[in-house]
């Protein structure tokens, strides 16, 4: 993998996660407001990123098993870390929104 195919799946990576996470806070804010049908499409548009989001690490992945050997950069840890917080996020608000169709009902 050259450095401008691992910079890609880097950024992909990032912006993904992000995205992710960024529906997730959307999908807690319309449960807040009692918008349960938008809080759950949030939810699966965060779901859609975080495919996105493995398929970048995938491609790294799939190239370094292959004995490409990738460096491994401070950008490419963050990415990383970028992605398990989406995640750990994603599933927090899937609860928060759990307990706020609760309260509601």
């Amino acid at each position: 993998m050259d450095n401008q195919e691992q910079l890609e799946a880097i950024m992909g990576l990032i912006i993904y996660a992000g995205n992710a996470k960024s529906d997730g806070m959307e999908a807690i804010e319309a449960a807040k407001a009692g918008d349960f049908a938008l809080a759950q499409q949030k939810i699966a548009a965060a779901e859609k990123s975080i495919v996105e989001a493995h398929h970048a690490q995938t491609e790294m992945l799939t190239k370094e098993a292959q004995g490409n050997k990738i460096e491994v950069t401070l950008l490419t840890i963050h990415s990383q870390d970028h992605l398990m917080t989406a995640m750990s996020f994603l599933d927090i608000a899937r609860e928060i929104i759990s307990l706020h169709e609760r309260i509601s009902s």
